[in-house]
């Protein structure tokens, strides 16, 4: 049979409809068959997304299974990319957080849709409000389904754009590691934080070929988020320091966020200003140098002529900025323009990268620092006598031998059990409140805490993404008994995937910070409701469960009992009975119970 080319298509003989043009030339269908398409490679949104993410560095999710997510675990196969799968969804949200906090480097969770995702809401928040970089992953029903109720539908983007930098949906498969790229990316505008991406089912599972999907490269270009700040308010803070009798610093959460410890070390010790520390910045400065301080800080905001503050808002953690003295010259320095002089008036604001401005600081000073630091060595020892007093008033209960164990002793213990490569995490009430008084991290980047958010079960999700990110490190994590509850399950995930841990719970049966704002309200008879928790043995919950375990009644048995965890090379559980009728100072100052 004869085909006849013409314009539009194939004419066929004796007929008057034009078939569709594939062919060029005319030819006999009989003896020259058309020849067999070209084969095109097709990929799906899952492992689009997977070759997003190993562009973007991470090498590991972490994730509880859902139908609408699993073709991203088929991609993470195919990239080399671990899945850490856990039991609650927050867990994978936290860890999403410490992995950021740990590495520097934006961490990530995948979850299902719909209650996947909002069990995922609060690790998402604390991120959040802890300035921390990670991406959500979320499932969704199919847009073919759109608004006809499939199963796990909800807005998840509208839920999640109040808590988060970026929220959005993936409309099209050869958009996936595209979106995946843009939402790292609002990672890091500013302030660091979470972003959110919700992936509808049929986009996910979809395939399309190569060439129409853009796909980032590992590597590729990425805009320096660094900012030096104003160099005529640098030069400013310069002079202020130089001219300065009483300066002090505190160096908060985003020295860290920005490893910006070396030029906050040099800053201190080229114009000899004595340094205080809060969250993450705890470490920057070891215990034992003569420019660290804890204890004396109320007295430095109290008597200090210049006082610098990095990193740290002016909210609940500062009393609104109203803990520093109105006498004194207030600078402030952040990422955020927003952050500056929120809550509290300052005489010079400086936004830009912690270590770049510190750093820019000290060499607008170098040659003139001989004109105020000798000076200040008597202001240095004014504050060291203040520390010393502080120390000596508490030293009886560090060391008490009370039983039940007074708090002071158990985290004097294990702040005492430390080294320099031990990495403390922080997760309770009123037993954490105690530790942030007493333990000291030797190094950078090796305290972990909730953040100002204050929320609680970061403990072992924390501990999980900590060891998996640096298994060479030893973590020691402190739980309330409450808080560890809310995650603790996922004490079983940290056996299967082998992640050993030194782990103390501070076990008075009891919401104590809680219940000691409903003492000082309502009066000791209504101090038990609502607050209290049965008596259980988590050393019993921790071998069952595989690790090891040790129950400690007398303060005399604790460190041993340390040492035992340690060598055990198992995740551990010492559960540590302490005094429940005994308070934090911290605890007991809170304005919301006055």
């Amino acid at each position: 049979m004869q085909y006849t080319a013409t314009p539009y298509g194939w004419l066929l003989p004796g007929k008057t409809r034009v078939e569709p043009r594939t062919k060029e030339l005319t030819h006999d269908m009989a003896t020259s068959p058309d020849p067999a398409p070209q084969a095109t490679d097709l990929i799906s949104g899952g492992h689009l997304v997977a070759k997003a993410l190993k562009a973007e560095g991470v090498d590991v999710i972490y994730t509880l299974c859902g139908g609408h997510i699993i073709d991203i675990y088929d991609g993470c196969v195919e990239e080399g990319i671990k899945v850490i799968d856990v039991r609650h969804e927050q867990v994978a949200a936290h860890a999403a957080d410490g992995h950021a906090r740990i590495t520097g480097t934006a961490g990530c969770a995948v979850v299902t849709a719909g209650p996947g995702t909002t069990d995922a809401v609060t690790g998402v928040a604390n991120a959040f409000r802890a300035e921390s970089p990670m991406l959500l992953i979320g499932g969704q029903g199919a847009l073919s389904q759109h608004k006809m109720g499939s199963l796990q539908d909800l807005p998840h983007v509208d839920m999640m754009a109040p808590i988060t930098k970026f929220a959005a949906t993936v409309p099209g498969t050869e958009r996936a590691a595209d979106l995946v790229s843009m939402a790292f990316r609002e990672c890091y505008n500013g302030a660091p934080g979470p972003s959110f991406l919700e992936i509808p089912r049929d986009v996910l599972d979809a395939k399309v070929p190569v060439e129409k999907a853009r796909i980032p490269k590992a590597g590729g270009y990425r805009a320096s988020t660094r900012q030096g700040g104003d160099p005529e308010a640098i030069e400013k803070l310069a002079d202020l320091l130089v001219n300065a009798e009483k300066p002090c610093i505190l160096l908060g959460s985003q020295l860290w966020t920005t490893r910006g410890t070396d030029a906050a070390i040099d800053m201190v010790r080229t114009l000899n200003v004595p340094a205080y520390m809060n969250g993450a910045g705890r470490g920057t400065l070891p215990p034992g140098d003569p420019h660290h301080f804890q204890l004396s800080r109320r007295y430095a905001f109290n008597n200090a002529d210049v006082i610098v503050i990095v990193g740290t808002p002016f909210d609940f953690r500062m009393g609104y900025g109203r803990r520093l003295s109105p006498d004194a010259t207030v600078v402030q320095i952040d990422l955020d323009y927003r952050t500056v002089g929120k809550n509290r008036d300052i005489d010079l604001g400086i936004v830009g990268d912690a270590g770049l401005v510190l750093s820019a600081v000290a060499q607008a000073a170098s040659g003139r620092v001989d004109n105020g630091a000798r000076g200040r060595k008597s202001w240095l020892e004014e504050l060291r006598a203040e520390e010393t007093k502080a120390y000596d008033k508490r030293l009886p209960l560090l060391n008490s031998t009370a039983n039940p164990i007074h708090p002071y002793r158990l985290v004097n213990e294990i702040n005492r059990f430390l080294t320099e490569d031990s990495i403390y995490i922080g997760d309770g009430g009123d037993i954490v409140t105690f530790s942030g008084q007493v333990v000291q991290p030797k190094s950078p980047g090796h305290w972990m805490d909730p953040g100002p958010l204050g929320t609680l079960g970061v403990g072992v999700p924390f501990v999980m993404a900590a060891k998996q990110a640096r298994p060479d490190k030893e973590v020691v994590a402190l739980f309330g008994d409450g808080a560890f509850s809310l995650t603790g399950w996922d004490f079983e995930t940290l056996v299967r995937f082998d992640l050993p841990f030194v782990g103390i719970v501070g076990n008075n049966s009891s919401m104590n910070q809680i219940r000691y704002g409903q003492a000082a309200k309502y009066g000791k008879d209504r101090d038990r409701v609502g607050n209290t928790l049965g008596d259980v043995r988590y050393s019993e919950f921790a071998k069952m469960l595989g690790g090891y375990g040790e129950e400690v009644r007398d303060p005399a048995d604790i460190r041993p009992a340390l040492e035992r965890a340690r060598e055990s090379g198992k995740p551990s559980l010492i559960n540590v009975w302490i005094d429940p009728d005994v308070y934090a100072p911290g605890t007991m100052n809170q304005t919301m119970y006055k």
